[in-house]
């Protein structure tokens, strides 16, 4: 799976480990519509094990921690339960090591898919899939989303009580090696005194949305992209919701060869569903939030050949995944263009905040450039893409392009 992406659950119980060269602490929340557990009840982790629907298993630091999910014993009203993990030594962040979800049938132990969370740094804990429940089916997601405050930042995020530690270190990484040792100490503090807590005397108070997710941000201004790198789109510590402009540029290869190529951007639901597309034939769409500049027939001039303005602020909360594509109407292939490109641009000021060059080309007639999806604490993520599609128009992008997702 790849961060956004998600499946259908064919069955009813499910269990999710996290392995990485490293021992992590694995958890589950349950979350309600509003994405807040009910309680602290609804944490479930070494030191509180079990809830309603929901089991935590330990692998003793030879085996992976788990998440088994029993749907069927969900209590009404938990519409997600998100699988976090942290690294169980003091302060370790997650870099220079991947952690690798595994959902599996808790009934036959069948791997039902696998998630690499990509280009991971300064976390100290991470969101790494949730399973979701979505018009009365189960289904899985992947996430990724990092956190830079531990797994106390992840449990303020979503509602549950950290309590500070009366003696700084002793909560630190509850579980040592043999975790049933541990409750005795920490346990009175509910669920949450246990959690990582060197980073917890900054996460109570710090807004966990987004200081945390070790991808490459915007702090340091432009960033330059390659095939399949992300970059989260975030400045300071606060995402970015205004208006960005993702113009998209190409010449001809042979000269004196005019080209018309079409950009466009698809919107998608979170279960990857149409919402609508965006192109020279439909300048606007989810109520003007998305604008297209308009047609250029010919590739000819410098500068962008098409832009595309969205106003991540104004974008309706369905809206959840974007890609913009550029295709041939005429049939010309991309073998025959030079010079294709993508970035997006803070519309405001005119900044150039990501570029990414197109440096290969493929006999085809499309090609998805980037992908923005929304990240479930309220950013949005740019990812290059560059995959080719044989496609004329955006229509025949639509179905690809849900699947790249």
């Amino acid at each position: 799976m790849t961060p956004g992406s998600n499946i259908p659950l064919p069955t009813a119980r499910v269990t999710v480990d996290v392995a990485a060269p490293v021992r992590l602490d694995v958890s589950g929340l349950l979350l309600t519509a509003d994405g807040k557990v009910r309680s602290d009840d609804d944490f479930i982790f070494y030191n509180q094990p079990a809830g309603p629907g929901v089991t935590y298993r330990s692998g003793g630091g030879t085996a992976p921690d788990a998440i088994t999910v029993d749907t069927t014993a969900v209590p009404p009203g938990i519409e997600k339960i998100v699988v976090t993990a942290s690294p169980d030594a003091a302060g370790q962040t997650f870099q220079g090591f991947e952690p690798t979800a595994t959902i599996r049938s808790a009934d036959d132990n069948a791997v039902l898919a696998t998630f690499t969370p990509p280009s991971l740094g300064a976390e100290t804990a991470l969101v790494v899939v949730e399973i979701y429940l979505r018009n009365g089916a189960w289904k899985a997601r992947a996430v990724g989303q990092g956190y830079a405050n531990g797994l106390a930042g992840i449990a303020t995020d979503f509602g549950v009580t950290v309590e500070e530690p009366a003696a700084p270190a002793q909560p630190a990484t509850a579980p040592q090696q043999p975790a049933a040792v541990q409750p005795p100490v920490a346990p009175p503090a509910p669920p949450m005194s246990a959690p990582q807590a060197p980073p917890a005397p900054a996460a109570p108070p710090a807004p966990p949305a987004v200081p945390g997710t070790g991808k490459i941000n915007l702090d340091k201004g432009r960033v330059s992209l390659q095939k399949n790198q992300t970059v989260s789109l975030v400045k300071g510590g606060r995402p970015l919701l205004s208006q960005v402009k993702m113009g998209l540029g190409w010449e001809p290869a042979y000269r004196g060869k005019d080209i018309d190529l079409d950009a466009s951007v698809i919107a998608y639901g979170p279960q990857r569903n149409h919402i609508d597309s965006c192109y020279f034939g439909k300048l606007q769409i989810v109520n003007g939030a998305i604008r297209h500049s308009g047609d250029n027939l010919t590739g000819e001039g410098g500068g962008d050949d098409e832009v595309i303005t969205v106003d991540l602020g104004r974008l309706p909360q369905d809206v959840s995944g974007l890609v913009f594509t550029v295709n041939s109407f005429s049939g010309q292939k991309f073998t025959q263009v030079a010079k294709a490109y993508c970035r997006l641009l803070d519309a405001t000021t005119g900044e150039e905040l990501v570029r990414f060059d197109l440096t290969s080309a493929e006999p085809q007639t499309g090609v998805m450039m980037a992908k923005l999806i929304r990240q479930f604490s309220g950013e949005w993520e740019m990812t290059a893409m560059g995959d080719f599609v044989k496609s004329r128009t955006v229509r025949g992008m639509v179905k690809p392009a849900a699947q790249a997702l």
